[in-house]
């Protein structure tokens, strides 16, 4: 194995299919086939289908993970033990089924542990950076028949533009403006992973809405790792970015991927209300309403002012959907803790919420507390949890019924029709065909499905 531009690559015996595989493509013979895989999040996903479309400008055909591949794409986890375990499992399976493929390792396991994931049939290892470069470093190990480590450290990085065209239902796209993040949560092993804050840079981020725009997305998601550091290196704001995008023809929704308290203040809300295209579905992030497991965990507000933050939101968006993610089970906490956060997402009446048990990640400062909370106390505080939330969202559903929304069409319906979402990210059935933005009247819900039609 060897080091991307080392002068002095150490090497191991790789096996004859990296001649073969090679020969076929540049021979003209056969069109290589590929296939990919993500774990974790939706940043991740971004990234894979940005790599993905590197290789089919190559030439390469895409196919599913299930069909047979020339090369597998897999980009890793490391958010907890179990995306690890996935990550590493996924690679061996996919060299026992298919072993004269060759197999790109990507994403945030691999650059925190390159060496774990370096495999027998893994060709590539690619980190978080270079991912602009996957195709070149492909033909490079294989040229070389040997595998190649391009795992850079993120100390420094500029933030790397991926660019993806392809997504969901061509009606909704994502736009990735903002990498990495500094915060350094006491339960989270991301800044190490993903690096410090890097930003798309405004000019940028006019050319992609435009480009996205102009293929016909007619919804951006503007997402990142930490929406709210977002631009502090580049001076300039994450309003700024959202306001680009809302003012470029052609778009007619945008929708925030995430938010955390300190962002949300009177100015940013009042600028927010100002754009149309704004949808009023604002994940604010909380891991935990309790003041005492916030500080545990370095949060950086406590419960007031994070309530404080969803009242400015509703100040200016009066039915505005709020979802959240919480953390049961967080290391010392009690089971008076445990009802504070409980009690709290009741009060702060969210739309939604994403509920995980408290994994423990080596590497992070929550590891090492003392007061780990049993995997069977976890699971039941979990349950508590989900059940409430499932509770506050059929209850957010019914409030659409009697009210005419604006719904973005996006797949056909197996009960006839199609689903989309409203703005609220309410999903919505109605007689209508993918692709159509029209305003239903909500008769009824069937769950948290609400059922619509249309006055012609």
């Amino acid at each position: 194995m060897r080091n991307a531009g080392s002068a002095h690559p150490s090497r191991r015996n790789s096996g004859g299919h990296f001649r073969k595989r090679h020969y076929e493509f540049v021979g003209g013979c056969v069109r290589m086939k590929i296939a990919t895989h993500t774990l974790g999040c939706k940043v991740n996903q971004y990234d894979t289908e940005a790599m993905l479309e590197l290789f089919e400008k190559a030439g390469y055909e895409s196919v599913s993970i299930n069909e047979g591949a020339d090369v597998y794409l897999i980009n890793t986890c490391t958010v907890t033990g179990t995306g690890d375990q996935k990550s590493v499992k996924l690679i061996r399976r996919i060299h026992r089924e298919h072993p004269s493929a060759h197999i790109i390792a990507a994403g945030c396991l691999t650059q925190r542990d390159a060496k774990r994931v370096m495999l027998e049939g893994v060709v590539l290892a690619i980190g978080v950076q270079n991912r602009a470069r996957v195709v070149e470093l492909y033909h490079e190990a294989v040229k070389a028949n040997e595998p190649i480590d391009a795992t850079a450290s993120v100390k420094g990085a500029k933030f790397e533009c991926l660019s993806v065209m392809r997504h969901e239902g061509k009606t909704r796209a994502t736009m990735k403006i903002q990498e990495g993040c500094d915060r350094f949560c006491t339960y989270c092993i991301i800044p190490y992973v993903r690096g410090p804050v890097r930003s798309m840079p405004l000019e940028d981020v006019k050319a992609e809405a435009e480009r996205l725009a102009g293929a016909g997305y007619r919804e951006i998601v503007v997402t990142g790792i930490h929406m709210g550091s977002y631009g502090r290196e580049i001076d300039a704001s994450l309003i700024d970015a959202i306001e680009i995008v809302c003012k470029t023809e052609g778009v007619e929704r945008v929708r925030i991927g995430s938010l955390e308290p300190i962002t949300v203040t009177d100015e940013f809300a009042y600028r927010l209300s100002r754009l149309n295209e704004i949808c009023p579905q604002f994940h604010l992030s909380l891991q935990s309403g309790s003041a005492e497991v916030l500080k545990r965990m370095r949060r950086r507000y406590t419960p007031d002012e994070y309530l404080e933050s969803a009242r400015i939101l509703r100040k200016y968006f009066p039915n505005c959907a709020l979802t959240t993610d919480a953390i049961a089970g967080f290391p010392g906490e009690t089971e008076e803790e445990a009802e504070e956060t409980r009690e709290f997402v009741k009060t702060a009446d969210f739309a939604r919420i994403h509920v995980f048990p408290y994994s423990r990640r080596s590497g992070t400062v929550a590891d090492k507390m003392p007061g780990q909370v049993p995997e069977e106390i976890k699971k039941e505080r979990t349950q508590k949890l989900i059940e409430i939330g499932n509770k506050l969202e059929l209850e957010y559903v019914k409030k659409t019924v009697g009210t005419y929304e604006t719904v973005l069409f996006e797949t056909a319906s197996p009960e006839g029709g199609a689903e989309g979402y409203t703005k609220s990210y309410v999903r919505v059935r109605a007689n209508c065909e993918p692709g159509q933005m029209k305003t239903v009247f909500i008769e009824k819900t069937e769950g948290t499905l609400a059922i619509g039609r249309t006055d012609n």
